[in-house]
């Protein structure tokens, strides 16, 4: 029975985990694999592919229920503990990609600025983007190094800077590259002004975002401690054998139920009250 109620509240979990996560105002549904790939590009990792991504959460998730229905012999501790782990490579991949798109938003301003000063010196805009890959700024550099292997190898301006927003993957990049793309297409004269005039934007929006962040950053460092301490507790508790067999009660599986489904909304209520708001890609 305890089994039962586990698999049920796991199922339900992941739906409500899943209609939980931030979407786009309008945009048209993708399946769970393009959503993976997706989130593998935002982190920077093109070559892994979904396949991998969802075999490594099945492994996880395996191996967690059994190792915690061993050490508690509770199914509904097991089952809890697979889910856990299931969502763990989802949540690295999602950790990751937020520390890429801080890199490149910190490093972006001064890219803008290299941009707009080879463009003044009189570099043409294909030379001035593999400038980026010797000189630009260490997060961005080797995106752009591919862009420049992708220039010699084809010649074709277009197709290389389509190449360099999928590897970027960043909504400010986007639109860095669109601008780059009309100005080569229908010629920009004012396209140095532009770069120094994006630049400065840049930079306030990064420091505004920064002091908003450092304020939030308690906040949010309380809660993940306060939704943590209980399930820290049941660990320890874990190793006493007699303590943890009550909860295979169906009365205990209950209160694991209850626990886990309030930690989880009052955790995703935290995040979602306090979440700034995040550009989207709009030009891809």
């Amino acid at each position: 029975m305890g089994t039962l109620i586990g698999l049920v509240f796991g199922i339900g979990l992941l739906l409500v985990v899943d209609n939980w996560q931030p979407k786009p105002a309008a945009p048209p549904r993708v399946a769970g694999p393009h959503r993976i790939e997706a989130l593998l590009e935002r982190a920077g990792m093109p070559d892994v592919t979904p396949r991998t991504v969802v075999l490594a959460a099945v492994g996880i998730a395996v191996v967690a229920a059994i190792v915690a229905a061993g050490v508690t012999g509770v199914a509904v501790v097991g089952v809890l503990a697979g889910i856990a782990g299931a969502w763990t490579p989802f949540a690295l991949i999602r950790s990751r990609a937020a520390r890429r798109q801080r890199e490149h938003a910190e490093a972006w301003p001064d890219a803008v600025d290299h941009l707009a000063s080879a463009v003044r010196a009189g570099l043409s805009l294909p030379e001035a983007l593999i400038q980026l890959g010797e000189r630009g700024p260490e997060p961005l550099r080797q995106p752009f190094i591919q862009f420049g292997r992708d220039y010699g190898s084809t010649g074709r301006f277009a197709e290389s800077l389509d190449l360099l927003k999928a590897r970027l993957a960043d909504p400010i990049g986007d639109r860095v590259v669109e601008a780059l793309r009309i100005a080569r297409e229908v010629g920009g004269g004012d396209l140095g002004r532009l770069l120094r005039s994006l630049s400065g934007f840049l930079r306030d929006d990064l420091r505004t975002r920064g002091e908003l962040e450092s304020r939030q950053s308690w906040t949010i460092g309380a809660a993940r401690l306060a939704v943590a301490a209980p399930w820290l507790v049941l660990l320890m508790m874990s190793l006493q054998r007699a303590v943890i067999a009550r909860f295979a009660t169906p009365s205990g599986v209950m209160l694991l139920i209850a626990g886990a489904l309030i930690c989880l909304v009052a955790y995703r209520l935290m995040l979602r009250l306090g979440r700034l708001p995040t550009e989207q890609r709009i030009l891809t």
